[in-house]
């Protein structure tokens, strides 16, 4: 035992003193997490976070076999769902687990804004973590066309039809997207270079900025809770980050669960000649967008309905984006309720139209 015990100790001697472990174990030992009765939501940071890396893996994993070209993407999936040991099962979960991970993210930033966690001197980490959400979305709007099926190619139609609202540089911003005036195979393998490189690099360099903000500010704690006597923590390391593994492992059956029980479909090969069918409609995080459009009337006030309603879907992401620079008051300590009744307002609004949208009545074509 010593003969194998004693180069163990070596090597883990030359690795502590080139890697610097002790360092970064000594400054997780000093991080605590305030402990109080709405503690549970900083799990879904790190939730997130897991949900990110294991997007990263099965994406790497589908990446040895999809080919990104509109003769052969469809073949390519269809080929790792129905040969490629597990395929189908590392398919469902990069699908069934970027809707997941859209879905936390989501959760974090509703409940770092109600628990007023963007006040100074936090700004910088709400705007990131905002800048977060954005990519997000861009993830799953980029790689939703990648199957090249029926369902995603007409979809995706839409949704790069949607910049061209915009007055001036709208046209060229959806030639940009697409590649063209219309989608085709080179708007598939511009959506695979955004999917696989750009925003994963963008990705990472802003999340670590976020992690650093995060580690520098530490956690805020909700302002009724700030005038208590006594406020009591938990250690991140180890009491926290194991209580956050226990949410990861759940994450994991979940996702495992979801698809045994209803794998991802695949659906119709793409066909850019035929109609578009009927029930074409995004993901379920881009519905409240894709219904508001369609209520709108072609003119409002003698100018385009679409038009406008793209700019007020970007005057609401420039919002939330700038919000700890709009709510002075929350900074001062004196948060005003008229932000939460707006912030309500436009969450019960978008879930009201993501439901009517899910609807058959509902499930037209545009």
């Amino acid at each position: 035992m010593s003969d194998v015990s004693e180069p163990t100790r070596g090597i883990l001697s030359w690795l502590r003193e080139r890697l610097g472990w002790e360092a970064l174990a000594r400054v997780a030992s000093k991080k605590h997490v305030p402990l109080h009765r709405w503690t549970l939501f900083y799990y879904l940071g790190g939730m997130a976070l897991f949900l990110f890396t294991v997007q990263v893996a099965t994406g790497i994993l589908l990446l040895l076999y999809y080919r990104p070209s509109a003769s052969e993407a469809f073949e390519s999936v269809q080929y790792i769902m129905a040969e490629v040991p597990f395929g189908w099962l590392i398919r469902s979960i990069h699908s069934w687990g970027a809707n997941l991970f859209v879905g936390v993210v989501l959760l974090h930033m509703i409940s770092v804004f109600f628990l007023k966690a963007y006040r100074a001197p936090r700004e910088l980490t709400w705007m990131s973590g905002a800048l977060l959400l954005f990519l997000a979305l861009g993830f799953g709007f980029s790689g939703y066309l990648l199957p090249w099926n029926e369902l995603s190619f007409f979809a995706t139609r839409v949704g790069t039809d949607v910049p061209a609202q915009i007055p001036i540089i709208g046209p060229l911003l959806s030639r940009v997207l697409r590649g063209g005036s219309d989608v085709t195979g080179a708007t598939l393998s511009r959506f695979y270079g955004i999917h696989v490189a750009i925003l994963p690099a963008v990705t990472t360099g802003l999340l670590l900025l976020h992690l650093l903000l995060v580690q520098k500010q530490g956690m805020s704690v909700p302002p009724p809770l700030e005038r208590e006597p006594s406020k009591r923590t938990l250690r991140f390391f180890p009491d926290f980050l194991l209580r956050d593994m226990v949410g990861w492992m759940l994450a994991v059956g979940l996702l495992a669960a979801l698809s045994a029980l209803s794998p991802w479909e695949l659906g119709k090969k793409a066909d850019p000649f035929a109609p578009a069918p009927s029930g074409i409609r995004p993901e379920w995080y881009f519905l409240s967008m894709f219904q508001a459009l369609k209520y709108l009337p072609a003119k409002i006030a003698g100018l385009p309905g679409e038009m406008l309603g793209v700019f007020f879907f970007g005057l609401v992401a420039f919002g939330i984006l700038t919000l700890p620079l709009l709510d002075r008051g929350a900074s001062r300590g004196r948060p005003s309720a008229w932000w939460n009744w707006l912030a309500v307002l436009l969450l019960a609004g978008a879930l009201v139209l993501t439901i009517l949208a899910l609807l058959p009545v509902a499930a037209g074509p545009r």
